[in-house]
């Protein structure tokens, strides 16, 4: 048994929480004798329900090996969305065809969730987010990232890649579309978003043909699939491809949004900016927290733990023996040579063994262990310098799971960040929640990649708190990194509500960061720039984070020497990814089991 490192008053958190939480299910455990046919045609439909899913994502079924699709796009044409909307529509009437009280309990959770999902789907065609699908963070400016992504077996899996971007030059087009019908309804995206964009457009066509990161995956395709002269052909084709189609079509959206877009885009940088920007942030800080908090709450929820992890902070910085105050203390950490690396390549490194380092630890506090693999490898050149510290991405057929490093700029990345950075992105964090998730039996396919935001992020943050059972801030400035890291999330959600819900300036997000946290003053930037190109997204992590902590620390109180840390993270992570309210349902129920047996 493992003592709490870290006892945090939720007192007022709990209150706020709780009552914003509550499930509109309960899940019922008789199992009725004449339920069984309801229960098999309930099954069936997941089962088409998942096929129908696959085929409207078709990028999706690849990573998952299922190449059925391995020549089809998903559209980004409003039309698709439109039918999309009536598709979900649909498929929620069809579930409710079903008689809850007759299916067992499994089906039950398995019901909530897919109408949880539905409805989520349902309400987020309300607002059209096609109008501004292009941030710096992702859109059809970075496809051939995804090509990055896949698992290639044969020759005919480049032809297969070859023919998705002849049909991608579609939604290059759809999206200059998207843009310009939303530009004349009001809906645009920040200018200094776009000029990101443009910036990242403008270093695809400013390469030349060999170099172009179209390219690249017919370069190094593997020779061995290819007879004589067949990876010359197909180089060649890719070549045409690129030269005739992709690039003209990146030239006309990027003329487009230099000319036209730009100049006539609004300079304000909230949600609330747009046409009932105000009722669509709020539907996403409930989809993303899956809470009904308030955008009023979530923010004063922030400024309470700002205040807490600020004391803390202080603390370490008194039992150092700092001669200066606060501000002093966060440059010296921002300026002092000890704390970076002069080049990508020892960065990279210092990643790769803290990840190594960490793995033996992971015995002390779990006792289910995922099958899939990870790596660490370095953000693409091409988007490191507009995006953030570090990044996941899930393991697909044939391929591990990997924690992306950003190394742009090493000098402004500090040594104190790899540790925590490394338990978030890789192990026990995001690699070990989605990885078991995965790799689930006797669950509908659907659970096995189904993620609620404040789940998943909730997990990554509340896993950094994890890296003190595993004794990886014992270096004093490691554990302020860590402070640092949860303070930052705290911090969004000031930021995150205040400019898209309280008319907050970037440069005011970037001082509360800068008055809070030791990050470097790019990072910060990027960090503000992807709060306003993604509403609602950031705050996830701390809500998740806290609800976690609450029940672990309640688990830890009623269950007394019955309690194994071991356990209850088990019972976190082993249905998938669950609204709040669930876990919570889930977790008491796992307390009440305990005290009876």
């Amino acid at each position: 048994m493992f003592e709490n490192p870290k006892k945090i008053n939720f007192s007022i958190l709990s209150i706020i929480l709780l009552s914003s939480c509550q499930s509109n299910y309960e899940v019922i455990k008789e199992i009725p004798d004449f339920a069984i046919d309801e229960n098999i045609e309930f099954e069936k439909y997941l089962s088409n329900q998942w096929e129908q899913n696959l085929e409207d994502s078709p990028i999706f079924a690849s990573l998952l090996g299922n190449k059925k699709f391995n020549q089809d796009i998903t559209s980004n044409s409003i039309k698709s969305f439109e039918t999309k909307k009536l598709k979900f529509k649909e498929n929620l009437k069809n579930l409710n065809s079903f008689d809850f009280k007759q299916l067992d309990s499994d089906n039950k959770l398995n019901y909530q969730l897919k109408e949880i999902s539905l409805k989520n789907s349902i309400e987020a065609s309300n607002y059209p987010s096609y109008y501004m699908s292009l941030n710096q963070r992702g859109g059809v400016q970075s496809y051939y990232e995804t090509g990055d992504r896949l698992v290639y077996e044969s020759k005919q899996d480049y032809e297969d890649w070859l023919i998705r971007l002849s049909k991608y030059v579609d939604n290059i087009t759809n999206t200059k579309n998207n843009l310009e019908e939303g530009l004349e309804k009001g809906y645009t995206q920040p200018q200094l978003v776009t000029k990101q964009v443009i910036s990242q457009i403008d270093n695809m066509l400013n390469s030349d043909i060999e170099n172009n990161p179209y390219l690249k995956i017919f370069l190094k395709a593997d020779n061995s699939f290819f007879k004589k002269g067949e990876k010359e052909d197909l180089i060649n084709r890719a070549k045409e491809l690129i030269k005739i189609n992709i690039i003209p079509a990146y030239i006309d959206l990027n003329n487009f949004l230099k000319t036209y877009y730009l100049p006539n885009s609004r300079q304000s940088i909230g949600l609330s900016a747009v046409p009932d920007g105000a009722l669509w942030y709020e539907y996403a800080a409930r989809y993303h927290t899956t809470t009904n908090l308030t955008p009023d709450e979530i923010h004063n929820i922030g400024l309470k733990e700002v205040k807490r992890i600020r004391g803390e902070m202080e603390q370490i910085i008194k039992d150092l023996e700092w001669a200066g105050d606060f501000k002093s203390f966060l440059n010296y950490l921002r300026t002092s040579p000890r704390f970076y690396f002069d080049n990508p390549d020892d960065l990279l490194n210092a990643y790769l063994i803290m990840a190594k380092s960490i793995d033996p630890l992971l015995p002390k506090i779990f006792k289910v262990f995922p099958r899939a693999p990870y790596g660490v490898i370095p953000i693409p050149a091409e988007s490191a310098p507009f995006t953030t510290t570090a990044y996941y991405n899930s393991p697909a057929k044939g391929r591990p799971g990997y924690f992306y490093a950003n190394l742009y700029k090493p000098e402004s990345r500090p040594k104190y960040e790899i540790p925590v950075l490394t338990v978030h992105e890789a192990v026990p964090g995001h690699h070990f929640q989605i990885s078991i998730a995965q790799e689930l039996e006797n669950v509908p396919t659907f659970r096995k990649y189904q993620s609620f935001t404040a789940f998943v992020e909730g997990w990554g943050l509340y896993s950094e708190e994890l890296g003190e059972f595993m004794n990886l801030y014992d270096d004093p400035y490691d554990e302020f990194g860590q402070l640092t890291y949860d303070m930052w999330r705290a911090i969004r959600l000031v930021v995150d509500t205040g400019i898209h819900y309280k008319n907050w300036s970037r440069q005011d997000a970037i001082d509360l960061f800068l008055e809070n946290t030791a990050k470097s003053k790019l990072d910060i930037e990027n960090e503000v720039d992807r709060y306003i190109a993604w509403p609602g997204q950031a705050l996830a992590y701390k809500i998740g984070q806290l609800k976690i902590l609450e029940l672990r620390n309640k688990a830890e109180k009623k269950l007394g020497d019955k309690y194994d840390i071991k356990d209850f993270h088990h019972e976190v992570l082993k249905r998938g990814s669950l609204p709040l309210d669930i876990l919570e349902f889930y977790i008491n129920e796992w307390i009440d089991e305990s005290l009876s047996s």
